[in-house]
């Protein structure tokens, strides 16, 4: 990949653009760009549908033009922003618009498939992708990597179990690896049985013990379907086989991430569990910036305790793992299906367990008439992102009568 040159002091201001402005990810961004406003310069940024939000980073960021996807919303966007200075667009045109201008880094961080087609597009020569978009890699990898080497773009990973990866894996030596051990804090329901989770509820499952973030992810990490989603794109973004992918259950969330080498080294990034440290990392990358997290204070902690991943309990970690081997289409349908599935079970439509079973129900049906293992293209990609959400309805819709 091409390098990107580091900011320095006296050095220009780095072009930003951010895609998913309004959500976790993009807030926490905005409070590191807020406290080095010297450092950047906010080329755009972009959200779905949250006008007040969006106009309320773009004054706060100074940011050139504000964009909204949901282009019913331009007017309302239009009058928050009245007298600032910032231009303002909408709808999926002005997405794509948008990541056309000068910039040197784009931050991707929309949530859902609905990234794809504006992070893809913002692949271009010379520039640095910080990506907190999983779909782009559990729906598209091999396209989305191979779009990477053609232009010679940067690529650095946000999620924080990928940038602690990262961090520790040594890429001239990738030879020598022999474990990349990602890890999970296990979520609310570590301890659950099986029969105990047949009752959980969408309050008690967004209770996440360690992290704040959006419902879905929430939920993911409570079903251990993230993880899955995560050893996915770990298999894009470092150079081994599936077999040298594992995970391990961390419930302090102090370790973020392992590579075991040959030599019996077992290398791993710590730190507390907040998102401005790998947003940070890949914003100075190779240079570090200071970021008022909370320490990570060992003595404090006292202990760190790692145990292997319950599969019969947690089943749709077992179905990510599948979908990753399968290949082709199997991530994509896997990820659609679990994005109805969650909404449903939020919405209190279906229980808990419902949510792998609703996954591979679809799985297998769609394997078993088209087959899911075939190479695609982005537009192959996004049709059957519909068809798979399309049939995950159809089963909750069943199972509701």
């Amino acid at each position: 990949m091409a390098a990107v040159t580091a900011w320095k002091d006296g050095a220009a201001p780095i072009r930003t653009i951010v895609l998913g402005a309004t959500g976790s990810i993009g807030q926490s961004l905005a409070d590191i760009i807020e406290r080095n406003p010297e450092r950047f310069d906010v080329v755009a940024l972009v959200a779905n549908r949250n006008a007040v939000a969006l106009a309320d980073m773009a004054r706060r960021l100074k940011a050139r033009t504000a964009v909204l996807a949901d282009e019913t919303l331009y007017h309302e966007l239009g009058e928050l922003l009245l007298g600032s200075g910032i231009s303002v667009s909408a709808g999926e045109a002005a997405v794509l618009e948008a990541v056309e201008r000068e910039a040197d880094l784009v931050v991707g961080a929309i949530v859902g498939a609905a990234g794809l087609k504006p992070t893809m597009a913002a692949i271009k020569p010379g520039r640095r992708i910080a990506l907190a978009n999983k779909e782009c890699l559990v729906c598209a990898g091999d396209l989305f990597m191979a779009r990477i080497r053609e232009t010679g773009a940067e690529l650095l990973p946000v999620d924080s179990e990928h940038n602690a990866i990262f961090q520790v894996f040594e890429t001239d030596k990738a030879d020598q690896v022999e474990k990349i051990l990602l890890t999970a804090s296990g979520g609310p329901f570590r301890t659950w049985s099986r029969e105990e989770m047949a009752s959980v509820t969408p309050d008690q499952a967004l209770r996440h013990p360690n992290w704040d973030m959006g419902a879905r992810i929430t939920i993911d990490s409570a079903t251990l379907m993230n993880k899955g989603f995560e050893v996915i794109e770990a298999s894009h973004l470092f150079p081994v086989t599936h077999e040298q992918l594992g995970v391990l259950v961390h419930p302090q969330s102090a370790v973020h991430g392992l590579v075991q080498y040959k030599d019996g080294s077992l290398l791993a990034q710590l730190g507390s569990p907040d998102m401005r440290t790998p947003i940070a990392h890949c914003l100075a990358y190779p240079r570090r910036m200071e970021v008022p997290v909370q320490r990570l204070d060992l003595a404090a902690l006292g202990t760190l305790t790692f145990e292997a991943p319950d599969l019969n309990r947690f089943p749709a970690l077992g179905l990510a793992l599948e979908a990753m081997k399968a290949g082709g289409g199997a991530p994509a349908a896997l990820n659609a299906a679990d994005e109805i599935a969650v909404e449903a079970f939020l919405s209190g439509t279906i229980a808990f367990p419902d949510i792998p079973a609703a996954i591979e129900a679809v799985l297998e049906r769609l394997d078993a008439e088209a087959g899911l293992s075939a190479s695609l293209k982005v537009e192959d990609v996004l049709a059957l992102d519909l068809e798979a959400r399309k049939r995950t309805q159809e089963w909750i819709n069943a199972r509701r009568h």
